[in-house]
């Protein structure tokens, strides 16, 4: 099942990247495609993004708010909220772990050989904080005299979009590379910093900062297709917490906000059929005692 959950990582990482002219066109893909929005963190100027950035989208609707009211445009954006409130309500954190680009190169780097290290859970209350001030708040309410807000954290924070984008778009536009500054410079080291985390501890940018994991993490208790254990054949052998890539115990805490999904604890550690899939409450995946697959 883990070399499946790779493949769906690396096919989704293809077809939110897909754009393979961005070579000869030297731009961002601006396409009919991409007025879709992508599950997971995936940036709008990515070169090859053939689909809009959820958080991105959110940051540039709370943006222009005021100015849509100060000029009379009273606009809502519902495609955009509707688009996340929709993959959320559905899939919740299943998206993190089996459809995010960035959260798929983050678990290639963390197989780099090295010692690796836990991450305290208090600083995984860090991508609320990033959620709520640096994508709702500080855009709707530091706005210039036209009473437009800033893309705080896409502009100021996001790792994936300089790794993304800032790069790609510097070695296509060489003439761009006369406008690199000190923020340019200091997404470069925030990336690295990133990046070498990534290798030293699993997934942290996903489990510290990303604030579309945070919103997709609001769902965890209520997504319609979930992870669920079953008590009375769990026998608290704690397999399930040795192979978490985000350490949590799930048979203590099933729901949690920080479960991405990926199924690990259900296929290669529990041998007493204690945690199965299901869709709105019905059974749909369990294996039986780690041997035997059965789809009902």
């Amino acid at each position: 099942m883990e070399l499946a959950r790779k493949w769906i990582q690396a096919l989704w990482l293809f077809l939110t990247n897909g754009f393979l002219g961005f070579p000869f066109t030297g731009n961002i893909y601006q396409g009919p495609l991409k007025v879709i929005c992508s599950p997971g963190l995936n940036c709008y100027s990515c070169p090859a993004s053939t689909t809009y950035c959820p958080i991105g989208s959110l940051q540039q609707l709370l943006l222009s708010i005021r100015f849509s009211l100060q000029t009379g445009q009273y606009f809502f954006g519902s495609f955009v909220i509707g688009s996340m409130g929709m993959l959320g309500a559905v899939f919740g954190r299943f998206i993190c772990g089996w459809a995010c680009p960035f959260g798929f190169i983050q678990e290639l780097l963390h197989k780099i050989p090295s010692k690796k290290f836990s991450i305290p859970t208090s600083l995984t209350y860090g991508k609320y904080l990033f959620l709520l001030f640096f994508v709702i708040i500080l855009p709707l309410i530091i706005v210039d005299d036209f009473g437009l807000g800033k893309p705080w954290f896409c502009k100021y924070i996001c790792p994936a979009g300089t790794l993304e984008a800032g790069i790609p778009m510097l070695i296509l536009q060489p003439d761009l590379r006369s406008t690199v500054g000190w923020l340019y410079l200091n997404k470069i080291t925030i990336m690295i910093g990133f990046i070498v985390w990534s290798v030293l501890s699993s997934r942290p940018f996903c489990r510290t900062t990303c604030p579309l994991g945070a919103f997709y993490a609001l769902f965890s208790r209520y997504q319609l297709i979930k992870l669920k254990l079953h008590k009375d054949n769990c026998t608290s052998c704690g397999a399930c917490h040795k192979v978490c890539p985000v350490d949590i115990r799930f048979n203590e805490t099933p729901d949690s906000c920080e479960c991405v999904n990926c199924m690990r604890c259900m296929t290669e550690a529990c041998q007493f059929d204690a945690i199965s899939v299901e869709l709105a409450g019905f059974e749909i995946f369990k294996p039986q005692h780690n041997t035997q697959t059965t789809i009902r």
